[in-house]
């Protein structure tokens, strides 16, 4: 990678974060700078609209072909509110050998160098295609690119590649659990707390809900090693109980609880077996209260688990890309938009700049130089591997 090269896709992360893109919020004043950026630069670009409408993602490629690789990165971040910053989130810092802003780890520090790596590919001529996916709505369960694929899928041809930039180190990550997230609203009776046992709290078969969770999440644990590759800790199904509400005052017996909940799992697992009895479970807790008490199971969003086997040729590339020693891989404890590119036939990896359980979604977050640097470089590989000069 040039001194040049490096100093550009410096100028682009600056810009980047500059654009408060948490989900909450719209990311079109983003999308419509790369869009220009990328269209002055001879990019064929397509912008993807969000249903919302307040939002939308792109597709931007390069080069000649069907085949190449494909460079996956969104959009949106994390919120700041409620964090502790002691630097300003929306503004690229660079002291201590790191960037500091929110995103520059995940992900718009990977997102730069995959925009400066498409200038470069339209400034020299490419033998094969060089392409850009940037979503949106990652961050709340990997919606945008799940609206996006149905667009997405007849322009993505088939390349020999595709990298997700999540933060790994810049080393492959292989696989990731699948994620199903839920919400449960328990119905009871409304009435004086005086009079309680006279009506349904509809408290109560939540608790016992979440009781029967507590004893399927020991039923999936069961005769499941910890496993020995980083990430791979919790190996089992897990089921995690994130928000339990219900009632109003004190002295009014509660008519409607909600339970907000989650189910992670790997790729090798009997999804439908565990969402029967979840079901099942449900259905059970509401059964010795009788008819006054009902229960609704809503499924808010889901994205596939991901795998990849160590030894494939698409794991080696990816190695080789990012100058990663041999048997160099990892197991993400956190979901990407890797398993959407795999069903869909792709060859794909997770790899990316920065450290995840250090900056991700944290105050202050920042980004080595040196991991930046080290991506910029893999996407120089890149570009020599389609033929630019």
């Amino acid at each position: 990678m040039s001194a040049a090269s490096g100093a550009r896709a410096r100028e682009i992360l600056a810009q980047l974060v500059g654009f408060a893109t948490p989900s909450h919020a719209s990311n079109l004043d983003l999308i419509a700078w790369v869009e220009g950026l990328l269209a002055a630069a001879g990019a064929q670009v397509r912008r993807l609209p969000a249903p919302c409408g307040t939002k939308a993602g792109l597709y931007a490629a390069v080069g000649p072909g069907q085949g190449g690789v494909l460079l996956s990165a969104h959009s949106d971040v994390v919120p700041v509110e409620g964090q502790s910053w002691t630097r300003t989130p929306w503004q690229l810092q660079h002291d201590q050998g790191r960037f500091w802003g929110r995103g520059v780890t995940d992900m718009k520090g990977f997102l730069a160098q995959a925009i400066a790596a498409l200038e470069r590919g339209a400034a020299s001529p490419l033998g094969q295609r060089l392409a850009l996916v940037l979503s949106y709505d990652e961050e709340v369960g990997c919606v945008g690119l799940h609206q996006m694929m149905p667009a997405l899928r007849p322009l993505l041809g088939q390349p020999e590649l595709v990298i997700v930039g999540e933060p790994t180190g810049m080393l492959p990550g292989l696989a990731h659990k699948g994620k199903a997230a839920f919400q449960l609203r328990f119905r009871g009776q409304a009435g004086h707390s005086a009079l309680a046992p006279q009506f349904i709290n509809a408290l109560h078969p939540a608790v016992d809900f979440v009781q029967a969770m507590r004893a399927l999440q020991a039923e999936l644990a069961q005769g499941h090693a910890p496993g020995t590759e980083k990430g791979a800790e919790i190996t089992y199904p897990t089921l995690h109980i994130g928000r339990l509400q219900g009632g109003r005052a004190l002295n009014l017996v509660p008519e409607l609880a909600e339970i907000d909940m989650e189910l992670r799992h790997p790729a090798a697992c009997d999804v439908m077996s565990i969402l029967s009895k979840m079901k099942q479970a449900a259905a059970q807790a509401v059964a010795p209260f009788g008819a006054g008490a009902q229960v609704e199971m809503e499924e808010r969003f889901r994205y596939p688990a991901f795998e990849v086997a160590a030894a494939g040729a698409e794991v080696e590339l990816a190695r080789s890309l990012a100058d990663a020693g041999a048997g160099a891989g990892l197991r993400l404890s956190y979901g990407t938009e890797a398993g959407y590119f795999a069903q869909e036939g792709l060859a794909c990896v997770v790899m990316g700049p920065g450290e995840m359980a250090r900056d991700g979604h944290q105050p202050d977050e920042g980004l080595d130089v040196a991991q930046f640097d080290a991506c910029g470089a893999m996407m120089a590989r890149i570009l020599a591997r389609l033929g630019a000069a």
